[in-house]
C-alpha cells in the first residue's frame, strides 16, 4: 500500500472514531447522598432580667445576667456570679448566685441534641438584699433531649427543700406558688416548666417573678425575672433519601426496549424503529423490531404492549445501538477509502 493508500485509510478511522465517540451518550454522575443537618442544644444556670430602682435617683438600673449559659457543643462549671451596679451598695460587688454545684452541657450531632443543667446547694441574692437569700435550693436539674426519629423530652426536678425570701414553701406543679413577705416584697415561682414539639424540646426547673423593695443600700425596688436551671434542644435533620442515578435519561428508557416497543408498534414496525429504538429498532420491517419476543401491536394498542424485555436483561445497554452505528460506518468509510486507493493504483500502473 502506497502513502496515498495509508493517509485515506488513516483519515477514515480517525473520521469514524469523532462520529462514534459524538454519537455516544454521556452517562449520568451517580448522586450524591444529602446529608442531615446537626441539631441544636443549650444550658443554662441563672438568667436574671431585672430592673433596680435606686432610692437617691429616678432611674431604674438593668440587671440583666446569665451564669454558665452555653451553646452546643460547650460545658460550663462556674460556681459563683457577681456582679457591680453603679450606686448599689456602695460601689461593692453584689452577690447573685453561689452553689456548691452549677454545671451546664449541651452536646449535637448528626443524631441527636441534648441538653443538660444540673444545680446543687444554691443561693440566689438580689442587690439591697444581701443577707437575706431570695431562694434557696438543695437541687434542681433539666433535661431537654432531641434524638432522631423519636419524640423530643423535656424534663424537670427540683428535689430536696426550697426556700423564698427566708420561708420554706411547698412547690405545686398546678400553678405558680407565691410568697409574699411583708415590708421586703412578693416571689412568684412556677415550678417545672417543659415545653415540646414535633422537633424541639424546652425544660426550666424554676421561674421567678420577683417584686421586692429592700429601701436598703439606696435600692428602693426590684423588679423582674429570675430563670434557674434551663435547657433546649432542636432534633437533628433527617438525611434525604440519594436519587438514582441515570433514572431520567440513560437506561433503557430512551435507548432499551421501551424505544423498540413504541416506536416500532405504533406505525407499524416501519418508520418507527428509527425513532428512539436506534439500529434494533430497525429491523421492524420483519415484524421483530424492538423488544426481543414483544409482537408488533397496533396504534389503538400501543399504549398496552407488553414491557417485559430489556436490553439490559440481555447484555445490552443504551449504548449499544450507537456502537452498532459507528461500526457500521467505519467498515463503509474503511471499504470506500480502500476502493479508491486500488484505483488511484491503477491508473498510475496503466
Amino acid at each position: 500500500m502506497n502513502s496515498n493508500t495509508f493517509r485515506l485509510a488513516a483519515l477514515a478511522v480517525t473520521t469514524a472514531a469523532v462520529a462514534l465517540s459524538a454519537a455516544v451518550p454521556a452517562q449520568a454522575a451517580p448522586a450524591t447522598p444529602a446529608t442531615g443537618g446537626e441539631g441544636r442544644a443549650s444550658a443554662v444556670v441563672l438568667r436574671t432580667g431585672l430592673d433596680v430602682s435606686l432610692l437617691n435617683k429616678s432611674v431604674q438600673v438593668p440587671l440583666k445576667v446569665t451564669l454558665n449559659e452555653v451553646q452546643a457543643p460547650a460545658s460550663a462549671e462556674k460556681t459563683a456570679l457577681t456582679v457591680n451596679l453603679d450606686g448599689v451598695e456602695g460601689g461593692e460587688p453584689v452577690s447573685i448566685l453561689r452553689a456548691d454545684v452549677a454545671t451546664a452541657e449541651a452536646t449535637a450531632d448528626e443524631h441527636r441534641a441534648k441538653g443538660y443543667t444540673n444545680l446543687a446547694k444554691a443561693r440566689v441574692h438580689v442587690p439591697g438584699l444581701p443577707a437575706l437569700s431570695l431562694i434557696e435550693v438543695e437541687k434542681v436539674t433539666s433535661k431537654a433531649l432531641c434524638e432522631v426519629g423519636k419524640e423530643p423530652v423535656a424534663e424537670s426536678n427540683v428535689l430536696g427543700h426550697v426556700k423564698v425570701l427566708g420561708k420554706k414553701v411547698t412547690l405545686s406543679a398546678g400553678g405558680p406558688t407565691r410568697v409574699a413577705v411583708p415590708g421586703v416584697g412578693e416571689v412568684s415561682l412556677d415550678l417545672s416548666k417543659t415545653e415540646t414539639t414535633s422537633r424541639t424540646a424546652a425544660a426550666t426547673a424554676l421561674q421567678l417573678k420577683v417584686a421586692v423593695n429592700p429601701l436598703n443600700l439606696n435600692v428602693a425596688e426590684v423588679n423582674g425575672e429570675v430563670t434557674l436551671a434551663g435547657a433546649t434542644c432542636e432534633t437533628p435533620k433527617e438525611p434525604k433519601t440519594p436519587e438514582k442515578p441515570g433514572g431520567s435519561d440513560g437506561g433503557a428508557t430512551d435507548g432499551g426496549s421501551t424505544g423498540g416497543d413504541t416506536g416500532g408498534s405504533t406505525d407499524g414496525g416501519t418508520t418507527g424503529g428509527s425513532t428512539d429504538g436506534g439500529a434494533t429498532g430497525d429491523k421492524g420491517d420483519d415484524g421483530k423490531s424492538g423488544g426481543g419476543d414483544v409482537k408488533p401491536q397496533t396504534g389503538s394498542d400501543a399504549g398496552t404492549a407488553p414491557t417485559t424485555a430489556n436490553l439490559a436483561e440481555t447484555g445490552g445497554s443504551s449504548t449499544t445501538p450507537y456502537l452498532a452505528g459507528g461500526a457500521a460506518l467505519l467498515l463503509a468509510v474503511g471499504a470506500g477509502a480502500t476502493v479508491i486507493a486500488r484505483r488511484r493504483s491503477g491508473g498510475a500502473q496503466s
